[in-house]
């Protein structure tokens, strides 16, 4: 399976996975060394702590380091009427009579909550290379879609800040 990413999204792993190997786990492996000396390690919480956080930062480790291993590299640019990665998109959903805005962004970025919704939810995917005036039908499941007419599309790159989901 390949990740697609953007080389922005590839940039603020790095970045990360650089954080948590040269200023956090230096910290977290020696705070193990600390409470490991206090004694019975059954009874031993703050090593348990300790350890916790050292296998958190581990496996973030290894999931920022699959994740770039197996990207795919895309781009973020699109033509300039059409809806693209990073672009803000005003959508009427007649349904609801309720117009929202979002950004279709890389899976690892997305944030629904923030209108950060990902290229490969059911809306990303219909958005993507749709144009302002457009009607399209976003297909939820077999048994449930709407429509939303592209109102406006605002030309948008990554600026990081969009940042990486958590786990």
């Amino acid at each position: 399976m390949h990740n697609e990413l953007t080389k922005n999204d590839i940039k603020i792993m790095q970045e990360e996975l650089d954080h948590i190997r040269v200023d956090v786990m230096p910290g977290v492996i020696e705070e193990v060394k600390r409470t490991r000396a206090f004694g019975d390690l059954s009874e031993n919480d703050e090593y348990k702590t300790a350890k916790r956080e050292q296998n958190h930062y581990r496996s973030r480790m290894r999931y920022l380091e699959g994740m770039i291993k197996t990207a795919k590299v895309i781009d973020d640019r699109s033509g300039e009427n059409e809806v693209g990665l990073f672009d803000k998109v005003e959508i009427y959903i007649p349904e609801d009579d309720e117009t929202e805005t979002v950004s279709v962004v890389t899976t690892v970025r997305c944030d629904p909550r923030r209108g950060l919704i990902s290229m490969e939810s059911p809306a990303g995917k219909t958005l993507l290379g749709k144009k302002c005036g457009d009607t399209v039908e976003i297909r939820v499941n077999d048994s449930y879609s709407y429509t939303a007419e592209i109102r406006n599309i605002t030309k948008g790159e990554d600026d990081g800040s969009a940042a990486l989901m958590a786990f």
